[in-house]
Formats: C-alpha cells, structure tokens, sequence
C-alpha cells in the first residue's frame, strides 16, 4: 500500500504514524496491497476554500475525503481490487479544538480523523442512524485497536 503525506502547515506531523495508521485501516478493510490513499494536511484558510467549494458550507471542517475509484471493502478471502483510494485533508487547528473539547491529544483527534476519512472513502456514511452506528463503532474499533497495538493510551 502506498500512502503519500503533505503536511502544508507548521504543526508538527509524525507522517510516520499516519502511514502506519492508514496502512492498518487499508489491511484491515481487506484492499488490494498495491492501493493509494494520499493525506494532506492545511491550514484554516485552505481548508474553508475546500470546504465552501466542494460542500458549500462556510467556515474551515476538521476533515474531507475525496474518492477516486470507489473502491469497497474486501474480505479475507476476496480482498478489494488495485486502486486509487482518494485523498483526505486534514485541518490540524480544527482537529485541536475538537480534541481539547473531547478531552484527548491533537494528535488523537488526527489519527481518528484519518481512520474516518478512510471510511468514507470506502463508502460509509453517518447520514442516518444506523449508518453512523456501524461506522463510528469501526471507526472507534480500528483506531483502538491501531493504538493499543502502538502502545499508545486512549
């Protein structure tokens, strides 16, 4: 899986962390080992432009995800074809304003972020309420898992 970060900000990112993070999400959703997902980190004011332009709602979001080739889960047995996953932007000082809310890091809120820009990419939603329980209790199941495997505490 190849996994590109830009990091177009003065926040300190661990790129490192997050391709390992996305590397673990792509594995665990079962895609084709030669997929492409690119993370891009920006400020408020790039991401209020990405925001008004493509969802036509004001202000900077934490985060968006642009599909490329709709790709879907696989399975054990029937993984995901070869692909262009999409992109996902990420805007850190959304992130730590969320994060100093929810009571956990920055980098925390950006990890959880990422695992659900990727879900989106992959077709979930959370537009009715059984869409968002399914999603966010993977979302909460992949990074949990991702982070207990890293030694990290959530």
């Amino acid at each position: 899986m190849t996994v590109e970060v830009n990091n177009e900000t003065t926040t300190r990112i661990d790129e490192q962390e997050f391709i390992h993070l996305a590397e673990f999400v792509m594995s665990a959703m079962h895609l084709h080992p030669a997929t492409e997902l690119s993370l891009l980190f920006v400020d408020e004011t790039a991401m209020t432009d990405l925001h008004v332009r493509w969802m036509d709602e004001p202000g900077p979001t934490d985060v968006l995800s642009f599909p490329m080739d709709e790709l879907r889960p696989g399975s054990e047995d029937d993984p995901a074809e070869e692909g262009l996953l999409g992109d996902i932007v990420i805007c850190p000082s959304v992130a730590a304003r969320q994060a100093k809310e929810s009571g956990h890091s920055a980098v925390e809120e950006m990890l959880l972020l990422t695992t659900h820009g990727i879900l989106h990419l992959l077709g979930f939603d959370h537009a009715e309420e059984e869409e968002r329980r399914v999603m966010f209790d993977l979302q909460r199941r992949l990074l949990l898992t991702f982070l207990a495997g890293r030694g990290r505490q959530n």
